[in-house]
């Protein structure tokens, strides 16, 4: 069963556009929860102007009847409200006058390449793509998907372990309770007296004119074993997580688990040991490998890990060239955060929903939402599941 989605947008044009294609029929959509969704995104100390002016709402356009899914494509729309200050800069069709091109590429971004690969002399049509606005589509597109894995057993959590210099303690014991009001701290992260310290960072160094990046991890609990496989490079499930995580922008780097530290252990300290009881059937007593073995789900919890580096766009830019003069020039300069470190967290989670979706619509088809429960129940009967 074929799953994919797409979207269409610009970060300052009328909205931003995503189709979901492939879910069965009788997927139970909520409203409320897809934009609680989209105002996750927008959550987080160290966000610039944009966020006071955007309040992100998914207007369904297409495949949902009555609050369930039809088995035809969702198409559905995040209004961009800020267009309206852009109208005649990001207007579809030909205007009067002419508008002044953006010739100041910023170094770590889109912006110089893009030109020379698309052969623009302006980097407007280029920046306005390569924006992370456009994950707001993504999130849209995150909510549908998170629907489906809510309706089988599955729960998707994000948190912050860092801003700048500022680490989280480890936690390998994460339970789906220990997210509980992760939204309700500044930085989304789970530890108070390490949150306190992500935001006074934040403070201090926006006060010197420069951005934050991070790291972020994204849990899944309730996954059944066997999710992705072995045979073809194409079917490992780690490599498409990471592929989906790295898609993001300015994410730098991904793992599985733990992956760096047991880069530096003995096997005997690195793999996850298997035991068996009566009353639990087959189980692990640790989560070294973030719940994949061998491109596959193995029935633990799946862990996944990001490097987002800062925003490119600072509020004291960087030094750069104009391009239609080849003179040295400050880079350009638009409104940008401090960080977007808490947002990536959750863009993350509708990546990680996205390519789990996929999985699950491949492994177990259906063309109805009862389909899809019967075939997940003949399975875990199969294989002893519990």
């Amino acid at each position: 069963m074929s799953f994919r989605f797409t979207t269409a947008g610009e970060s300052h044009g009328p909205g931003l556009v995503t189709i979901v294609e492939g879910l069965p029929a009788g997927l139970e959509l909520d409203r409320e929860t897809l934009d609680s969704d989209m105002a996750r995104r927008q959550l987080g100390h160290g966000r610039g102007g944009r966020m006071k002016i955007e309040t992100d709402q998914v207007e369904i356009r297409a495949g949902v009847r009555h609050g369930f899914t039809m088995g035809g494509p969702v198409a559905a729309l995040v209004a961009n409200r800020d267009y309206k200050n852009w109208d005649e800069r990001m207007n579809p069709w030909p205007i009067e006058g002419e508008i002044p091109p953006v010739t100041m590429p910023r170094p770590g971004h889109a912006d110089l390449v893009g030109m020379w690969k698309y052969k623009h002399d302006d980097l407007r049509p280029i920046l306005e793509r390569a924006s992370a606005r456009e994950t707001a589509a993504r999130v849209a597109a995150g909510a549908i998907a998170r629907a489906f894995l809510t309706a089988v057993g599955v729960t998707v959590r994000s948190h912050v372990t860092q801003i700048g210099s500022v680490v989280a303690p480890e936690r390998d014991d994460l339970k789906i309770d220990d997210f509980e009001g992760v939204d309700d701290d500044p930085v989304r992260c789970l530890d108070s007296e390490t949150s306190a310290a992500m935001v006074e960072e934040i403070n201090v160094l926006r006060k010197k004119n420069e951005s934050l990046g991070g790291t972020f991890e994204v849990r899944v609990f309730g996954l059944v074993p066997g999710l992705g496989g072995h045979i073809s490079w194409e079917d490992r499930l780690d490599g498409r997580l990471a592929q989906a995580i790295c898609s993001i922008q300015s994410i730098k780097g991904v793992s599985i688990g733990q992956a760096w530290d047991v880069a530096g252990r003995p096997g005997s300290a690195a793999h996850d040991e298997i035991f068996h009881s009566e009353e639990r059937g087959y189980y692990r007593e640790t989560n070294h490998a973030g719940g994949l073995e061998g491109g596959m789900t193995n029935g633990m919890p799946l862990s996944v890990r990001a490097a987002i580096k800062p925003i490119s766009t600072m509020t004291k830019p960087l030094r750069s060239v104009d391009t239609a003069t080849k003179e040295p020039a400050q880079a350009h300069k638009e409104r940008t955060d401090s960080t977007v470190v808490p947002a990536a967290a959750v863009v993350g989670e509708a990546m990680i929903c996205l390519a789990l979706v996929k999985t699950y619509r491949e492994k177990f088809g259906g063309d109805h939402m009862d389909d899809v429960l019967a075939a997940i129940d003949a399975y875990k009967e199969r294989i002893g599941w519990r």
